[in-house]
């Protein structure tokens, strides 16, 4: 008899871990919090942030700049390259090249999506940039431990250095790409950002995504119980730092203490995103930790988040298209009459719609559309037009990857 090989396929669903699913729902909403307020407009910005408004705005600013902005992309960053770690482990059979193909197949895909998402609707559109994080870090999963810990250490250590290009500091007005005057506008400005996007981004998430490889080797999230100590450390070593950290910048930017001059903000704006990668680290443990208790019996409002963790690209993209038809000025225009609460409660009922959204594919037995694509290219049309599990199925949804960008 001759071997037949056994093509490469993705997690079932019955393999499937609550922890990094939860992980990527959850993440989402940061994820919307973080981005949405970069469209506002007013007399003076800074960090993204007009500083002409109310206590109330005030209050959710330092709220967000503490927890939310430079905490969002890392834990981002961590899910990502855990997921890859997984599939390469899953799919080691087909040997070192036979991944990285694997892998650079993954890669295009977000590379497309990702760049026609920010000519289209997002400008500021990080899957573009995961996607060439991805063409270079498939060579990364078969490095050592030491090489990953040793490399993400030297990039935290470099996001530390003092420098102007935190976006915590930034007095810029949202950029003609993120708030386009008209159509033809659009394209010509949309394309220069994300091109700087997608080939500088990723030097952000290297350390990140080299820690999520190292910790999507030992199944770290999936497996919580086994490394309590560890995720319990992780966790309030790294949330505490990011409070910490932010502290300076979060202060300014909700108009506690005055703007000190600008070598002292170039100190601490890098404070405030080197903390940010520890408190993505910090999210990640509790999240994982809190799966722990919620895995046993899952309820309505876990296995809807969970939802979202599975077709997170998709959701992720929705989140595009609202910022989209809400901020552009020859659409609804709002860039300049939100304002940072109103935006914050927007971004949260944004996410709110994609969980009741994905909750419903699932519910049905749906993959997301972009969870299918990816599949599609990455694994072959065979297993792409297989069926979805059914509600039934481990009460989590379809079985793809472990891998989802958006993470």
């Amino acid at each position: 008899m001759t071997a037949t090989a056994t093509p490469p396929r993705p997690t079932p669903v019955s393999a499937r871990a609550l922890g990094p699913d939860l992980a990527r729902g959850g993440m989402l909403l940061f994820i919307a919090l973080a981005n949405s307020h970069y469209f506002l407009r007013g007399a003076t910005v800074l960090g993204g942030y007009p500083q002409d408004g109310s206590a109330l705005d005030r209050a959710v600013i330092w709220l967000l700049a503490t927890f939310v902005d430079g905490r969002a992309f890392p834990l981002f960053g961590a899910l990502f390259g855990y997921g890859v770690a997984r599939i390469a482990d899953r799919q080691r059979s087909l040997g070192p090249r036979g991944v990285r193909r694997l892998l650079w197949r993954r890669s295009l895909v977000l590379v497309v999506v990702g760049v026609l998402d920010a000519l289209l609707f997002f400008a500021g559109d990080i899957l573009a940039a995961y996607g060439v994080l991805l063409l270079l870090g498939a060579w990364c999963v078969r490095w050592r431990n030491g090489a990953l810990l040793a490399t993400a250490a030297l990039f935290l250590v470099l996001t530390a250095l003092p420098g102007d290009g935190s976006l915590t500091i930034s007095s810029d007005p949202p950029h003609a790409a993120m708030l386009p005057p008209d159509l033809a506008a659009v394209l010509p400005a949309r394309a220069q950002v994300s091109l700087y996007v997608a080939l500088l981004g990723p030097i952000g998430f290297v350390c990140p995504f080299l820690i999520g490889l190292w910790a999507g080797r030992a199944r770290l999230l999936e497996r919580p119980e086994q490394h309590r100590r560890l995720l319990r450390g992780t966790a309030w070593v790294g949330l505490g730092a990011a409070a910490l950290g932010a502290q300076p910048v979060a202060l300014i930017l909700a108009g506690v203490v005055d703007s000190p001059a600008r070598p002292v903000l170039e100190l601490l704006g890098p404070l405030h995103d080197a903390t940010g990668i520890l408190g993505g680290f910090g999210y990640a443990a509790l999240l994982s930790l809190l799966a722990v208790r919620l895995g046993a019996r899952p309820r309505p409002v876990t296995t809807a988040i969970a939802a979202v963790g599975q077709r997170s690209m998709t959701c992720y993209l929705v989140q595009s298209v609202v910022w989209s038809v809400v901020f552009t000025p020859f659409l609804l225009d709002l860039s300049g009459a939100l304002s940072v609460t109103a935006t914050a409660l927007l971004a949260a009922a944004t996410w709110l719609a994609t969980v009741v959204l994905a909750d419903r594919m699932r519910r049905r037995g749906r993959r997301g559309p972009f969870e299918a694509l990816i599949r599609r290219v990455t694994y072959g049309r065979a297993v792409a037009g297989a069926p979805a599990a059914g509600p039934d199925a481990g009460q989590i949804g379809p079985d793809h990857d472990q891998n989802r960008p958006t993470g």
